[in-house]
């Protein structure tokens, strides 16, 4: 079989954060967020790794990772852009954002032929979750079962706003009954009365922080591009009016498992999540990755 491949998520374009954070510095030696996704790749047997981006990131994203890679991973690029054609959709809609994270996936569907695994740039999902999921996607998919990193939620939360987040069901055998994407997770109250909510059409629904969720680190075959791509113009009709509808990746799957086209896994991980959405959130994650670096759990400088 295959080396499986790695997709990274990076087209996004941080307006929350305040600048590309795809490429901002958080290790000793100015390492990205991403370079510690690719190290933990490759110890874990991964072949190729696939940024999707916005096109004029290209030169950009070149410089910062082609030399230090070279020979450690074959490296390839996919644009995520406005041109709907290619995807079935026949008519134009102005708009200014890209159309979510599945239309993300389905960027690369030219670019990757074998099982592989999508992860978002800007988090920090430790060695176990690779190590996992690398062993999953050589030994167990198929174009019938697949995967994601079922991640607790009040682990993955941040301090300085609301993040999004795909909320898992998850069977007692371990696997996905369904993911909804939940785009306003917050916490509400302080000290003791501190509590996980999301809100939606103005209605707060409290979480349990063991609940599980998805970081957008799911395992798939090729499978997923023809399905998403189905759903698709389906999607941009319905939502033509809507210039901030997003096509997510947790519909994808959802969709998947509620028609039995596949099974997904629910992968735990013993790994700490950490992430950047507000730039409040760097000087956490740079004393995370201190903290691991002094435990040699990684070396001072990877590449």
């Amino acid at each position: 079989m295959s080396k499986p491949t790695l997709l990274i998520l990076a087209a996004g374009m941080a307006s929350r954060y305040g600048s590309l954070k795809q490429v901002d510095g958080f290790g000793p030696h100015g390492e990205t967020i991403i370079d510690y996704s690719i190290y933990d790749a490759i110890r874990a047997g991964f072949g190729k790794v696939v940024f999707i981006i916005r096109e004029e990131f290209l030169e950009k994203m070149k410089t910062v990772f082609d030399e230090k890679l070279k020979g450690k991973i074959e490296v390839d690029y996919a644009f995520q852009d406005f041109d709907l054609t290619k995807f079935g959709v026949n008519h134009v809609i102005e708009r200014t954002k890209p159309w979510g994270t599945a239309h993300a996936v389905m960027s690369a569907k030219d670019k990757v032929h074998e099982p592989f695994c999508v992860i978002n740039a800007d988090d920090f999902y430790g060695s176990d979750s690779f190590q996992k999921m690398a062993e999953f996607l050589t030994t167990e998919v198929s174009d019938q079962q697949m995967s994601l990193m079922g991640f607790q939620v009040g682990n993955t939360m941040s301090d300085y706003g609301y993040v999004s987040r795909g909320v898992c069901e998850v069977t007692p055998s371990g696997h996905m009954e369904s993911v909804t994407e939940r785009t306003n997770i917050y916490y509400k109250g302080e000290g003791d009365d501190r509590k996980i909510v999301y809100e939606e059409n103005g209605v707060e629904t409290d979480l349990d922080p063991k609940t599980r969720v998805s970081m957008n680190f799911w395992g798939f075959t090729p499978k997923i591009f023809e399905v998403a791509q189905a759903m698709f113009p389906a999607f941009v009709e319905e939502n033509k009016e809507n210039l901030k509808a997003e096509f997510f990746i947790p519909s994808v799957p959802d969709y998947m498992v509620k028609h039995k086209l596949a099974d997904f896994k629910v992968i735990p991980t013993s790994s700490k999540w950490f992430g950047v959405t507000y730039k409040e959130d760097k000087p956490i994650v740079q004393e995370s990755i201190s903290k691991l670096v002094a435990d040699g759990v990684y070396p001072e400088k990877l590449f």
